[in-house]
């Protein structure tokens, strides 16, 4: 689990390093309530933040990977994605990872927990309004494969 102080210390070190001098406002960084995704670059407010939740389960190596990522895709700018430019500059500032964060989340915080009749879970963080069937089930909608929902 990586200390939210010392992943505010790596973050604004990793700004002040590669954005320090960038033009325009500095950038800054933050923790967001984020529970899908591990971090994000906004561009319009010149700002990187890290989920609160999904950075206290993840490790410091991983979380410092998320800081790569979101720093390169400020030095490459709002228009590269993860094309070619953003690949080029994440392996010059160090980041080894994949692409996007395809690791757990938080859904020890999901207030909506669902089960299928072969007792697959499922998370949702709004609550759900329409029947939904579960995938590992079947491929498409099946009435035989509904989940139940019920609030934490």
């Amino acid at each position: 689990m990586a200390d939210p102080a010392r992943v505010r210390v790596w973050a604004e070190a990793l700004i002040r390093m590669h954005l320090g001098d960038a033009p325009g406002a500095p950038w800054t960084f933050g923790f967001d309530h984020a529970k899908r995704r591990a971090g994000l670059c906004d561009y319009t407010n010149r700002r990187i933040t890290v989920s609160r939740y999904l950075s206290a389960k993840f490790d410091d190596d991983e979380i410092h990977q998320v800081l790569l990522h979101e720093v390169a895709h400020a030095m490459a700018g709002s228009r590269a994605g993860h094309g070619p430019r953003w690949k080029e500059i994440a392996a010059e500032i160090g980041y080894v990872g994949g692409r996007t964060h395809t690791g757990e989340i938080a859904h020890e915080r999901a207030p909506w927990v669902g089960r299928c009749p072969a007792g697959h879970e499922h998370f949702r963080f709004r609550r759900p309004t329409r029947e939904s069937s579960c995938a590992k089930c079947a491929r498409g909608f099946s009435r035989a494969h509904l989940i139940a929902w019920s609030r934490r």
